[in-house]
């Protein structure tokens, strides 16, 4: 096998860092992963039937194999195939499924939506590839293809396929609870892109493309604030709602932010036609109505592997060779130098993801099987798009989650509060069944396991109640987050930091799950993790394949034995291949269990048979104490039990032995913790936790338990220094941190809560304090079930006890108490001496903002969006409290603020720049749709006259009161 140097330094561990390749690169890698990934592909050929499997749509890998065979420099060595046997095997895959398509009169595939036709747009783009090699009545066949599923969907007008049973893009309404109409919308626009590419414009066919295209995104609440054309038709005539208001879809039970990128995803499906075809790309395709409000949550969402962390969905994430295409048609067809860094990064890990078992597949994780040929098929069109359309130039990693930094509250009914920092991501998860605070240190989703329904921090059980705060730089001086949960039996409290870090107040034990791979070539997945504490340091093995737990015990005399479960998988519950018992003593002998699923019954994982299991039922997966018991047929000394885990592993178990079936006596139990440590965790030298209680953290293989109480994360700090600081004291029921200097204040009540808060050091932060010899009292008043964080805006360095300072913003402090002499220093850097005599003194921070500002319009989200109508500029320029930036209607433009929930209206200010004010208006919404008069409102509406020569609106500001409805 051929590798380069760079991959043979990663394989053998020599270069561990984060793996990055040039812009030129990317293209030689898609390339080379093909070559290896032909391994695979040549699986699926049946050589009895002289082509490639129909089954999963295997016969897809033309497409990859059509690529290899028309581009590069082709090596067999890393293929597995000759090249005249690839080719022999593509054109006779071609010939055999061109004709039994339905489309070309055969009855074996075809013409039906979901999903035949995006296998079918693959095998038209390979076809073409190889067009000079295909035999007439093949080439006949495939035309018969482009322009039949054409008309066919065609004639659907907006209807549903009645072929395709129950995907439906549910008209031009779509749909966004529960299942996303993005992807059903974007399949009807892909079923006709290679008729109108190859074959020109076919009755109807351009229309039906654009109205599924512009819709395939669309939100009226912002559409209707958009006159903008694309293909000549305005973006206000849309009709779908695909989207939550907060631009996040849901999938699957759930949300997931991979579904954001369905837009793209099938855009670079349907641009590669018109390209390779010679033809102009539809504008739609480049000027996609509310496409970059949809990349602002993928971005929010982004890991440094250059995809978007999938927080609830199990099977898709790491799909690498699917995330490759949208990220491929934004950097090269929409030139997006943050797309062009995503896909770089993406990219260099695929080499390494690749040589991972099971070697050569790009979908390996995946729970579906047709992802493997859509996988082999994705990244055969993100190489034709970089020979097509040069791609952007990416920016740096840096800046890259620099310009990513956002907080965003996607609303309780998508359950997704989200912080993207320069160091950090962090979801707080409350959607039912989903529950965690999902925490990426670094970007790093290899780390920490937070897809599914994997628990992480939080207790898994459903949300009852919800109050959440997002902080943003541009109103409040930082950007964090902070939530407030209640449960049935209690509160949780969570609070993101701009530094990345973390505070979490856990009214029961929190659990984080550990990636523990051996990935050679991908950072942090050498083989095991290590962990480090007060109490020493220990590395816990990467298990290979499946799980095996062996279990040594004092020896008893027992007729039956059990395993009886604790803590099941999160999806999977318990599955078996063998329960052993002393070598194989339970060979045979009768099996029961609480419950199987069919054709997994108990006696299934004692028959001796390592390719059988014993699974509980569906319907009890669930079910924590499910158990599987053997009757050893008489009384037996043992002292060894051996298990051999489906992925289905427990997390938590315990044998039992038992005389009669009837009393038993625990005799093991599983994990036994690796590593019990007080105060602090260091994890892998990645990321850590400081846990403010006196239980300690275990480490128990891949899960580590942290103790009820105040849990704080932080990104390689120094865990053992931070742990020795000393916690605030809080009133009862009251909870605090103090990291990293911000103030997070947790009221885990039902009553508001008066009190004093006693902290170490001289920080200030907005309120009320007193200095002590080593501190300060903060004065607390916090409504029942509420959450807040103050940032230390100043330090009082020299200042003596018995101060009172009262901080009434970023910039201005009174001081009472004196005489003292001191110095006060801003977060800012920023220094003045302090002369405080008997009287009262308030003092202002020279060049410091006044934070936080009361100015609801500040740093929301405006329309138009995307696409801007000709001569209007970004409407954002209006809310970004820039003083140089200012926005430029255009003639008779009209720009909408989204408040992002109802609020009171007070008073509405207008800053113009130099000149004469253009004529406007200012209407109100509730619903973004109907405007007008009002007191109470989230969409703000500014419509001007504006003409040449006017003014441009330097900023609108909003004050008012409390979210109302």
């Amino acid at each position: 096998m051929l590798i380069n140097r760079r991959q043979f330094l990663y394989a053998t561990g020599l270069l561990t860092l984060t793996p990055s390749i040039s812009l030129a690169q990317v293209k030689d890698t898609y390339y080379e992963v093909l070559l290896r990934h032909t391994r695979w592909a040549e699986t699926q050929y049946d050589a009895a039937a002289g082509r490639y499997r129909r089954t999963d749509f295997g016969f897809a890998v033309v497409l990859g194999n059509a690529v290899l065979l028309t581009r590069g420099s082709y090596d067999a060595a890393l293929a597995g195939v000759e090249k005249d046997v690839l080719r022999q095997h593509t054109l006779a895959t071609i010939r055999h499924f061109a004709a039994s398509n339905v489309l070309a009169g055969g009855t074996e595939w075809g013409k039906t939506l979901f999903w035949d036709t995006t296998f079918q747009s693959y095998f038209v783009l390979a076809a073409r590839l190889l067009w000079p090699e295909l035999d007439a009545a093949t080439r006949s066949n495939v035309e018969a293809i482009a322009r039949g599923q054409a008309d066919y969907t065609t004639s659907l007008g907006t209807g549903n396929d009645p072929r395709s049973g129950g995907w439906t893009p549910n008209g031009l309404i779509g749909g966004f609870r529960g299942d996303t109409k993005l992807e059903e919308m974007g399949v009807y626009a892909q079923s006709l892109a290679p008729g109108l590419a190859w074959h020109g414009d076919g009755p109807g066919w351009r229309e039906a493309f654009g109205r599924w295209s512009r819709n395939e995104a669309g939100l009226p609440a912002a559409d209707l604030a958009n006159p903008s054309t694309v293909d000549g038709v305005p973006i206000s005539a849309n009709t779908a709602t695909n989207l939550h208001d907060t631009y996040i879809v849901e999938n699957h039970g759930s949300f997931g932010p991979h579904y954001q990128s369905e837009l793209w995803r099938t855009s670079g499906r349907n641009a590669v036609h018109f390209l390779l075809a010679g033809r102009p790309l539809p504008e739609v395709l480049t000027k996609q109505p509310n496409g970059e409000l949809l990349w602002r949550t993928i971005l929010a969402t982004m890991s440094d592997a250059g995809e978007p962390l999938m927080p609830m969905v199990d099977d898709r994430e790491h799909l690498y060779g699917r995330d490759v295409i949208p990220l491929a048609f934004r950097s090269t067809v929409l030139r997006d130098p943050m797309a062009a860094r995503a896909e770089a990064s993406l990219a260099s890990r695929l080499l390494a993801y690749q040589a991972h078992p099971p070697v050569y597949r790009l979908a390996k994780f995946s729970g579906e099987a047709k992802y493997e040929p859509e996988a082999r098929a994705e990244l055969a069109i993100s190489y034709l798009l970089h020979e097509l359309r040069p791609p952007a130039k990416p920016m740096s990693e840096q800046d890259f989650f620099a310009q990513a930094a956002i907080t965003i509250d996607h609303g309780a009914e998508p359950g997704l509060l989200t912080h993207q920092s320069a160091a950090a991501w962090v979801g707080t998860v409350t959607k039912p069944g989903f529950t965690k605070f999902a925490w990426q240190p670094a970007h790093d989703d290899w780390l920490f396991k937070i897809s599914g329904a994997t628990p992480m921090l939080l207790p898994p059980a459903a949300v009852t109640g919800r109050d959440t705060v997002v902080y943003q730089r541009v109103r409040d001086g930082f950007d964090a987050t902070a939530s407030l949960l209640r449960f049935a039996d209690g509160f949780a409290g969570t609070a993101t930091l701009p530094t990345g870090t973390i505070v979490c107040a856990l009214p029961r034990p929190g659990r984080v799950d550990v990636r523990n791979l051996a990935m050679a070539g991908m950072p942090g997945l050498t083989g095991s993790r290590t962990y480090t504490g007060v109490a020493g340091r220990v590395s816990v093995r990467a298990r290979e394949a499946f799980r095996v737990d062996e279990l040594t015990f004092p020896a008893v005399s027992a007729r039956h034995v059990r395993m009886v479960g604790v803590r099941p998988h999160p999806t999977y519950g318990y599955s078996l291949f063998d329960f052993e018992v002393d070598g194989s003593l339970e060979r045979g002998k009768p099996t029961n269990a609480s419950s199987f699923d069919p054709g997994m019954e108990s006696l299934k994982a004692t028959d001796g048979d390592p390719a059988t299991r014993w699974a509980v039922a569906r319907a009890e997966r669930g079910r924590a104490d499910s158990w599987l018991a053997v009757d050893l047929g008489a009384a037996t000394t043992i002292s060894r039990v051996r298990l051999r885990w489906e992925t289905a592993a427990a997390g938590a178990y315990r044998i039992e032995t038992s005389p009669d079936g009837v009393a038993w006596t625990a005799v093991a139990e599983h994990p036994r913790p690796d590593l019990s440590t007080p105060g602090w965790l260091d994890v892998d030298g990645r990321a850590g936790f400081v846990a403010r209680s006196a239980e300690p953290i275990t480490v128990q293989g891949d899960m580590i338990t942290l103790p009820a109480g105040v849990v704080e994360g932080y990104v390689r700090a120094d865990l053992r220094a931070i742990a020795a600081e000393s916690a605030p004291e809080c009133p009862p029921l009251v909870r605090a941190s103090t990291a990293d200097g911000f103030l997070s204040l947790f009221n885990l009540s039902n009553d508001s809560v008066t009190g004093v808060v006693r902290l170490r050091g001289t920080r200030l932060y907005r309120g009320t304090q007193v200095t002590t010899t080593n501190g300060t009292e903060y004065a607390l008043d916090m409504p029942a079930a509420t959450v807040r964080i103050e940032p230390p805006w100043f330090t009082a360095r020299g200042i003596p006890a018995g101060i009172t300072a009262v901080v009434h913003d970023a910039r201005r402090v009174t001081f009472r108490g004196g005489p003292a002499r001191f110095t006060l220093t801003h977060r800012n850097g920023g220094t003045m001496p302090v002369v405080l005599g008997r009287a009262e003194r308030t003092v202002t921070m020279p060049g410091a903002k006044a934070f936080p500002f009361n100015d609801l319009a500040l740093g929301r989200v405006t329309f138009p969006h995307s696409v801007l109508p000709q001569g209007m500029s970004d409407p954002a320029a209006a809310v970004d409290g820039e003083q140089r930036t200012a926005w430029t209607p255009g003639r008779d433009g009209r720009m909408v603020v989204d408040l992002g929930a109802p609020h009171a209206i007070g008073k509405i200010s207008l800053k113009w720049t130099d000149g004469s004010e253009p004529p406007h208006t200012i209407t109100y919404s509730t619903d973004g749709k109907t405007y007008g008069p009002a007191t109470a409102a989230r969409y703000v509406a500014v419509s001007t006259g504006w003409r040449p020569g006017h003014a441009s609106l330097r900023s609108i500001s909003v004050t008012g009161g409390d979210p109302v409805g």
